[in-house]
């Protein structure tokens, strides 16, 4: 992987910093990046004047999540007030980097760097190297496993107050114990989730839940119910999301 390879850390560590952040995959299942707007940042970002008379997506203390999809909602009632501001407050796709890091890890802006991300996790992994590779003291910590130290710089400060470090350290043993999630299970549960049936989560385990919805997708395309990841239901998942 050529992101471990810049970064120097290995697979189960990585691994362990996506599932923290977003579960291990990126995207809503209506196809959006995953997204958390912070309403402390928007609050910073504009000086606080739109605190007063929209409290619940400005003010100087975090809070007023709504969560998963439902974000979305708040975005865009930040972007009507102030549409840059509203892009830099938010923790985007499957690293949650901040828009307000943009400039600073390349991009030419945040409305590049949101761009990138809507493409696919490819481009939101690169923004995770990114962020990783600009500090050295945190590419040393995730080289070495200091998951404190990750926690602190990725996280920031107020890291210990959601345990990021013990979890963080726990997927990493994990991980390391059992081995990495499956790309090829993780991309079907993915292209499950986008056409609409439930595989349980997208952490390339195959596990019940995914198996009961490969069956459904399979009786719905009219393919042998075998609840098996064979060639003809890769194949037909992949024409069905593309289409």
């Amino acid at each position: 992987n050529e992101v471990l390879k810049q970064l120097g850390g290995d697979a189960p560590s990585l691994w362990a910093l996506l599932t923290v952040e977003t579960r291990g995959f990126g995207f809503f299942p209506d196809r959006r990046p995953k997204i958390l707007f912070e309403r402390h940042i928007f609050h910073k970002r504009t000086k606080g004047r739109h605190s007063a008379a929209h409290p619940d997506i400005s003010s100087s203390t975090s809070g007023g999540y709504q969560g998963d999809i439902a974000e979305y909602g708040r975005l865009e009632q930040a972007i009507k007030l102030d549409r840059q501001a509203a892009l830099e407050s938010v923790s985007w796709g499957l690293g949650q980097i901040m828009g307000f890091n943009a400039v600073e890890l390349g991009y030419t802006d945040t409305e590049e760097m949101v761009k990138k991300f809507i493409e696919g996790e490819d481009e939101q992994l690169d923004g995770s190297r990114r962020f990783i590779a600009k500090n050295p003291t945190l590419t040393s910590a995730f080289q070495n496993k200091n998951w404190t130290k990750v926690a602190s710089l990725y996280n920031g400060p107020a890291f210990e107050k959601n345990r990021y470090h013990i979890k963080l350290a726990h997927f990493c043993e994990l991980y390391t114990t059992t081995g990495t999630p499956s790309i090829d299970v993780r991309a079907a549960q993915a292209n499950l989730t986008f056409l609409g049936f439930n595989p349980g989560g997208v952490d390339g385990l195959f596990g019940k839940a995914t198996r009961a919805a490969l069956n459904a997708f399979q009786k719905a395309h009219g393919l042998p119910v075998t609840g098996e990841l064979d060639d003809g239901t890769l194949n037909e998942l992949q024409t069905a999301v593309s289409g």
